[in-house]
C-alpha cells in the first residue's frame, strides 16, 4: 500500500518552504514555485545548495497533488525524499542560531594603552592571533599577529630598534580600521550558522566572525568564529532536524 504518511509530510514540507520564500521575498502567489526557488537562489544560500533538489520536488509535487484521482495517491516520496525535504524546510523556517549552537568561547583581550611588546607576549603565551582591544568598555579594534609583523617589517626596514619600538608603542597606534573591515565580520548571536558559513565563503580573506550581542561593532565580543570551526558548522547544518 501506498505510504501516505509520506505523501501527506512531504506536502506540509513544500508548503512551509513554498509559503517562507515568498514571505521572505514578496514573490506574487501567481508565480510558479520553480520560478520561486530559481530568484531566490540568488539571495539565499540554502536555496542555492539545494535548488536543484527544490525544481524535482516541485515536479514530484504535482504528480501528487494533480495527477491522483479518485483519492488515490499514485506518486510516493519515499523515506529519504521525506528527510531530506524535511531538512531544507527547517534551515529555512527554523535556522539554527549561532547563539543557540555554538558556545561562546573563551576570549582575551587587552586594553588600548598597554605596549605591543605586552600584546606579542600575550599572544605567544595564549596562542590566540586575534586580540580585541578595548578602551574602557568601548571596542577599539582588533589586533592580529599579521598586522604586527607587517609594522615591525617597516620598522626594521627603517633600521630603527624593534625592542624600543616594542615596548613604546601602545597597541591603540597600530590598530586598522581597514583591518577591521576585511578581515573581520561582525554577527549578532541570532544571525544564523548558514550566514556565518555564507560570510567565509563571500570573503575569502576573513579571519574570523566576530559575535556580539547584536552583531554591532564597538559591542563586547563573545565569540571569535574562524575557519577552524567550518567543518562542525558545516555538520550541524547537514544533521540539523
Amino acid at each position: 500500500m501506498p505510504d501516505f504518511a509520506n505523501a501527506a509530510k512531504f506536502i506540509n514540507s513544500y508548503n512551509k518552504i513554498d509559503s517562507q520564500l515568498r514571505d521572505l521575498y514578496g514573490f506574487k502567489p501567481s508565480q510558479p514555485f520553480t520560478d520561486v526557488v530559481r530568484r531566490s537562489a540568488e539571495k539565499n544560500a540554502v536555496v542555492r545548495k539545494y535548488e536543484n533538489d527544490l525544481a524535482d520536488y516541485a515536479r514530484l509535487r504535482n504528480a501528487i497533488v494533480h495527477q491522483s484521482t479518485d483519492g488515490r495517491v499514485i506518486a510516493v516520496p519515499c523515506d529519504d525524499v521525506v528527510e531530506r525535504i524535511g531538512l531544507i524546510e527547517k534551515l529555512l523556517c527554523e535556522p539554527p542560531t549561532v547563539g543557540e549552537t555554538l558556545k561562546d568561547k573563551r576570549i582575551v583581550s587587552i586594553e588600548a594603552e598597554i605596549s605591543l611588546r605586552q600584546a606579542v607576549l600575550l599572544m605567544a603565551r595564549t596562542g590566540f592571533s586575534n586580540l580585541p582591544v578595548y578602551r574602557g568598555k568601548r571596542l577599539e579594534g582588533i589586533i592580529n599577529n599579521r598586522r604586527v609583523l607587517r609594522e615591525l617589517g617597516e620598522v626594521l626596514a627603517r633600521g630603527e630598534s624593534a625592542d624600543a619600538w616594542l615596548s613604546q608603542t601602545p597597541v591603540s597606534d597600530i590598530l586598522s580600521e581597514t583591518d577591521t573591515a576585511v578581515y573581520y565580520k561582525f554577527l549578532a548571536k541570532s544571525d544564523t550558522l548558514q550566514t556565518v558559513a555564507d560570510a567565509f565563503e563571500e570573503n575569502r580573506k576573513l579571519l574570523a566572525v566576530c559575535v556580539t550581542e547584536h552583531g554591532r561593532p564597538f559591542e563586547r565580543i563573545f565569540n571569535f568564529i574562524t575557519t577552524a570551526d567550518l567543518p562542525r558548522i558545516n555538520k550541524i547544518l547537514e544533521d540539523y532536524v
